[in-house]
């Protein structure tokens, strides 16, 4: 089993991203997305602070440099302020399942911008997968519409949670490409879990003052009496920004960085029985299609 634990540390990690994006869709349609946010983060703040201060001895990241706090803080903006606001907000609109298949366009975007932010090369094999993901992701949000006997494209969910869910994979990926820069200083890689930490004390200050801007505290107090989004809070933020980084990062000490890119991508296969015999939702043949499409992608890039 040694022989596989990264593969299987990668594999538990798309289910900790399942159930998170699960209990996170339940929780944002009682509390609001951007109430779950501060409440979720101020979870994962503490998880992590309690790992680092076991692991590191030491409870926040004064260690950083400044450059790494600079770099890091202008990420977790992007990426868990502003990215993270509008995919909870996809998840409100359009459900986990389809959210988190859009998602699967983050390493197709993150490769775009590693391209011309980091001048990294792309190799044929990332082309090809880019869009074969991206067909994947078109056959489940696309449909045709006949209803006047002309055959023209629309989408097949709430186009506002479609480009909301996109807007924050862009943002993902633009925030993991300027945290790379920010873990790296010469030839020292910064502690993950401390970057991370760095991340979050940016998104929770960013969401503070958006919510007091919007004077949204009322809400936030709120959503403490909702005992059950309460619960589902919880769950999503353990098995989210605590287990499901550490396995990543642990996944990653096993295996490839491309086998386990592809593995950890497969949540949206997990939602499909999730949606069937929780949501009891319907799914159509060329959505199971599109799904393990986009996945495929996804491998074909970092694998071939």
């Amino acid at each position: 089993m040694n022989n596989y634990l990264g593969e299987i540390l990668a594999i538990l990690t798309a289910v900790c991203w399942a159930i998170t994006s699960t209990a996170f869709e339940h929780a944002g349609k009682k509390m609001g997305s951007l109430t779950l946010n501060i409440i979720r983060l101020w979870f994962a703040f503490i998880f992590i602070m309690i790992y680092t201060w076991i692991v590191r001895g030491l409870p926040f990241p004064t260690d950083a440099s400044f450059d790494t706090w600079k770099w890091l803080i202008l990420s977790g903006i992007i990426g868990f302020f502003i990215g993270d606001l509008l995919l909870f907000e996809a998840f409100t609109l359009i459900g986990a399942r389809i959210s988190m298949l859009v998602f699967s366009s983050v390493p197709p975007m993150s490769a775009i911008l590693a391209y011309i932010i980091l001048g990294d090369t792309m190799t044929l094999a990332q082309v090809v997968g880019m869009f074969v993901t991206v067909t994947g992701i078109a056959i489940v949000i696309l449909t045709k519409d006949s209803s006047d006997n002309r055959q023209k494209v629309k989408f097949a969910h709430p186009i506002a949670g479609i480009l909301l869910a996109f807007g924050g994979a862009f943002c993902q990926a633009l925030g993991y490409i300027i945290g790379k820069l920010g873990m790296t200083s010469g030839s020292l890689i910064y502690d993950p879990f401390a970057s991370t930490q760095i991340r979050i004390i940016a998104a929770v200050i960013s969401f503070t003052l958006f919510i007091t801007y919007r004077k949204g505290w009322r809400n936030v107090v709120k959503a403490f009496t909702y005992k059950k989004a309460m619960k589902y809070t919880i769950i999503g933020s353990v098995f989210g920004p605590f287990i499901g980084v550490s396995l990543s990062l642990l996944a990653l000490n096993y295996t490839t960085p491309g086998v386990a890119s592809t593995l950890t991508s497969i949540t949206p296969i997990i939602l499909i029985p999730v949606a069937i015999f929780l949501h009891k939702e319907k799914l159509l043949y060329k959505e199971v299609i599109g799904v393990f499409a986009a996945i495929a992608g996804v491998a074909i890039m970092f694998i071939f």
